[in-house]
C-alpha cells in the first residue's frame, strides 16, 4: 500500500530544492537510502538502515567546511528520504505503527535529537542550542533559516568558561504544529534538562536585531505551518495545562551589556494579553499583568513562542536549574547573510553562561 506524501515532501520536488540538493552533495542521499531499503528483509534491519542514513545526514550537515553554513540541504534531503520511506513497499509485513516508528526515527536522528547527550564529569558546562527548519517556502523556496544555520554551526563547539569547558550540542525542530502536539520538544529536551547548564532555543525574528524573549505565552495564534495547517488555541501540554506565562532564566541584562556586533541585542518584555476580567487583547510593553490570558509572548504566537514556552515550562516542571530561554535572530534568508549572525549568537551563548 502506497501512502500519500505530504505537502512538505512534495515541495522537495520543485526546481529550487532539487538545485540546492544537487549543488550540495546531499543529492546522493535518497538513491543510496532507496537502495538500502530495497535490500531490507526485516523491521530490525529497516531500523538500522533508517538510523544510519538519518544520522549520516546530521553528521554531514554539522561538518565544518569553512564556508557559510547552509541548513537547506539537510532539510530537503530529510524530506526526500521521508517521501521514499513513506512510499516504500517492503518484502515483509509492515504495520502502520511500525512504519510511523521508522518515520519518527528518521526525524529524530537527522535533527540531532538522538545526539543530545553530554560527557560525564564536572569540567563540562553543558549547553543545548536549538534552531528551526526553513519556512514560508511557498513565497521563497530557496529560503534558509538563520536559526537552523546557527544551530548547525554551533554543534560541537567548545569554549572556556572559567576553569571549565562549555560544550554545545544542537538540534533542529520542524515548523509543524503536529510534531509539537505529539511532544517532540519535551522528548528531546527532557533528558538534557537533567544535566544541562543552559538550553537556548533560537528562531528567525526581525531585521537587524536580536530579541531576548523574556515572557512566553500559552497561546497559538493561527499561523500556517510547513504542512499548510493552522492552530488557534491554547498551547496543548501533555501533563495538563501549564501557566499562561513562563519566563526566561537567561541573564538578559548581562547578555545585552556584554554582546556587541552589527545587530543590536534587545531584552524584549512586550506581550499581548487579555487582562483578568477583560475581553479585548491589549499590548503590554513591560510584560503580563496578574491573572491575564496570553495572546502573544515576546516571541509572538507561532512555533518560536511555543518552543520557548515548552522549554521553560519543562525547566520549571522538572525543577531544572538550566538557564533556559529564547533568542530571536535577525531576519536573514541566505547562508552568506548568516555569517555575522552566527558570530554574534556565539557571543550571546557565551554571555548566557556568565
Amino acid at each position: 500500500m502506497h501512502h500519500d506524501t505530504t505537502p512538505e515532501e512534495n515541495r522537495a520536488l520543485l526546481p529550487a530544492p532539487l538545485r540546492i540538493l544537487e549543488r550540495s552533495g546531499f543529492g546522493a542521499a535518497a538513491p543510496l537510502f532507496t537502495a538500502d531499503l530495497r535490500d531490507t528483509d526485516s523491521f530490525e534491519r529497516a531500523r538500522e538502515v533508517v538510523a544510519s542514513h538519518a544520522s549520516r545526514l546530521w553528521t554531514e550537515a554539522v561538518r565544518e567546511d569553512g564556508g557559510p553554513v547552509d541548513d537547506r540541504p539537510l532539510y530537503w534531503a530529510r524530506l526526500t528520504l521521508a517521501a521514499r520511506l513513506r512510499s516504500w513497499s517492503p518484502s515483509f509485513p509492515l504495520e502502520a505503527e511500525r512504519r510511523a516508528e521508522l518515520a519518527r526515527l528518521l526525524e529524530t536522528a537527522s535533527r540531532g535529537i538522538t545526539e543530545l547527550d553530554f560527557p560525564p564529569g564536572d569540567r563540562w558546562v553543558r549547553v543545548v542550542v536549538t534552531g528551526f527548519d526553513p519556512f514560508h517556502l511557498d513565497g521563497d523556496p530557496e529560503c534558509s533559516n538563520p536559526s537552523g544555520a546557527v544551530a548547525l554551526a554551533l554543534d560541537g563547539l567548545t569554549f572556556p568558561v572559567g576553569e571549565r569547558t562549555a560544550l554545545v550540542r544542537s538540534a533542529l525542530f520542524p515548523v509543524r504544529w503536529s510534531d509539537f502536539e505529539e511532544g517532540m520538544v519535551e522528548e528531546a529536551l527532557a533528558p538534557p534538562h537533567g544535566v544541562a547548564d543552559a538550553v537556548i532555543t533560537l528562531s528567525r525574528g526581525r531585521p537587524d536585531r536580536f530579541d531576548l524573549e523574556v515572557f512566553n505565552g500559552a497561546w497559538r495564534g493561527g499561523g500556517t505551518d510547513n504542512l499548510g495547517q493552522t492552530r488557534t488555541e491554547p498551547v496543548p501540554v501533555s501533563e495538563g495545562p501549564g501557566p499562561e506565562w513562563t519566563r526566561t532564566s537567561l541573564p538578559v541584562e548581562e547578555i545585552v551589556a556584554a554582546v556587541e556586533g552589527p545587530s543590536r541585542v534587545v531584552a524584549n518584555t512586550e506581550v499581548v494579553e487579555v487582562p483578568a476580567g477583560g475581553a479585548e487583547p491589549v499590548t503590554r510593553p513591560e510584560g503580563p499583568s496578574e491573572g491575564s490570558s496570553a495572546r502573544s509572548g515576546g516571541g509572538g504566537d507561532y512555533l518560536s513562542n511555543e518552543i520557548a514556552y515548552r522549554n521553560t515550562l519543562l525547566r520549571d516542571r522538572l525543577g531544572s536549574r538550566a538557564r533556559s530561554g529564547h533568542v530571536h535572530l535577525p531576519k536573514t534568508t541566505r547562508p552568506e547573510e548568516h555569517v555575522d549572525v552566527v558570530e554574534q549568537t556565539r557571543a550571546i551563548v557565551a554571555a548566557a553562561l556568565i
